[in-house]
This record gives C-alpha cells, sequence and structure tokens, in this order.
C-alpha cells in the first residue's frame, strides 16, 4: 500500500512475486517494461526505463519499440515513452465481473471508515487487486488497481486464505515463499496457519503492519467466490483505531454477504 502524494511519502517498488520456470523471457521483460512505464507518474526517457526494468539499453529499446508498434506503449515528441492506448480495451475486458459488482459496496465501506475499501480476488498463488474506492484523506494507503501481492502479508491475501484447506495454503507458501516486508510478517507456514485458524474463528483478517510498516488493514473474504475473493479496508495505523475497527468489521461482513449472494 502506498501514499499517492510523491510530496508526503516516496513511491516504492512492486511487491516481488515469483517468477515461473516455464516464462519466455522476451514476454517477461516486456511487461516488466509496462510495470515500470504503469508505475511512473509521468513518461520515462528510454535510459531511465531500461535501469528501472533491469535491462541493457538496446533490449529495452527493442521491446519499446514492439510495444509501440502494437499501440502498448506510445512516444512522445520528447522521445519519451508512455502507455498506449491499447492497454484501455484490454484493462477493460480484463476486469472480472465481481469488480463492477462491488462498486456500490466500496463506495459505502470508504463513507464508513473514510479509508481506502479494495476488493481482490485470488489470482492463482496471488492476490490481484480487482477494484478500489480510495480513502478521501490526503494521506491514504493504497494499493493499485490489476498490482499483485503475496498473500502471506496482506489482509485480504489472509481473508481469502482461511476459506482454503490448509493442505493448500501450504502448497501455495511452498511455492511463493515468505518474504518478510517487516518485522511483523508471518515468519512460517505454521505461523501463517496459525493466523488463519484466529481469522476464521473471529471472522476477519487484519495485517498489522506485515506489509507495510504503519499500515493497518482488515478484510473479509466474499462467501461463495470463485475464485475466492475479499473486501478490505485499510488505512494508517493511527486512524485505524479498534473503535474504526469494530465498525468497519462490521460493515465489510454485510457487504461480504451481499456481494456474495448477487
Amino acid at each position: 500500500m502506498r501514499n499517492p502524494d510523491p510530496r508526503a511519502a516516496p513511491a516504492t517498488a512492486a511487491t516481488p512475486v515469483p517468477a515461473g520456470a516455464g516464462q519466455v523471457q522476451s514476454v517477461a521483460r516486456a511487461f516488466g517494461v509496462l510495470e515500470v512505464l504503469a508505475e511512473a507518474d509521468a513518461a520515462l526517457p528510454l535510459a531511465e526505463i531500461a535501469a528501472r526494468a533491469g535491462l541493457a539499453v538496446p533490449t529495452a529499446h527493442r521491446l519499446l519499440r514492439t510495444l509501440v508498434e502494437l499501440g502498448a506503449a506510445r512516444q512522445l515528441d520528447t522521445r519519451d515513452y508512455a502507455l498506449g492506448p491499447r492497454l484501455i480495451g484490454l484493462g477493460e475486458r480484463a476486469t472480472p465481473p465481481l469488480a463492477e459488482s462491488a462498486r456500490g459496496a466500496l463506495v459505502r465501506l470508504e463513507d464508513i471508515a473514510q479509508e481506502t475499501a479494495n476488493l481482490a480476488v485470488l489470482d492463482g498463488d496471488l492476490v490481484a487487486y480487482v477494484a478500489q474506492v480510495p480513502s478521501r484523506h490526503r494521506m491514504r494507503m493504497f494499493t493499485e488497481v490489476g498490482r499483485r501481492v503475496l498473500p502471506h502479508a496482506s489482509g485480504v491475501g489472509k481473508a481469502m486464505l482461511a476459506t482454503l484447506p490448509e493442505r493448500r495454503v501450504r502448497e501455495i507458501l511452498d511455492r511463493t515463499g515468505l518474504p518478510a516486508y517487516t518485522p511483523t510478517t508471518l515468519p512460517s507456514a505454521d505461523a501463517v496457519i496459525a493466523d488463519l485458524r484466529e481469522t476464521r474463528r473471529r471472522g476477519f483478517a487484519i495485517d498489522d503492519g506485515e506489509q507495510e510498516v504503519g499500515v493497518r488493514c482488515i478484510a473479509v473474504a466474499v462467501p461463495g467466490a470463485v475464485p475466492p475473493a475479499a473486501l478490505s479496508i485499510s488505512g494508517p495505523s493511527a486512524r485505524m483505531t479498534d473503535a474504526i475497527v469494530e465498525r468497519a468489521v462490521a460493515e465489510l461482513t454485510r457487504a461480504a454477504r451481499e456481494l456474495g449472494a448477487a
């Protein structure tokens, strides 16, 4: 989760996700270039794109030339590069129907808690954020729609893992690993399993600074969702008081049930 105001906090790198053994290198590199462009606040020069993507300049240039020809990137008069318009239609088609159904619930959740409300789904072994209503506060926490993160250190991830058999959870964790993002990130599969049991007992998941220091997130799984899905509210720990959490849990639970029944 990040603060969108560059004057208040520096941007952080994307959460690393495990690379598949069967990846085609050129495709992976092209997606890496697109992600660099997506994370930038403005168009970028070739050398900067290559540096951020970890590529040689000639390699980045070849990839960008192809992406420009396909409409996935565009080159400005300044010779800098930005995302291209062809991605707009692709993004719309990639958005799951559940995201549109959840829009009203997310608006209501943000209105109640005045913190960022998210919908995420389990995409293979990863958590994918598919819809969001940002907090009205200038200092706010968010994860960009489309971002994929590991499940063990996020509220939505743990809410969804809690709906799965423990054997499958261990298989997922074996594949993804358990990188420690903060001192409170759960350090082992046994710790995650214990946390998931507590999540099932109380009916909601908590990420208390496990993904990013100073951020608190609570999440509730959407009953019966296929693939698994969860709603969450996240914000600075100082604002996400126990009183706010108690009220938000009730609203998250109600919204998740309504979404699951839709």
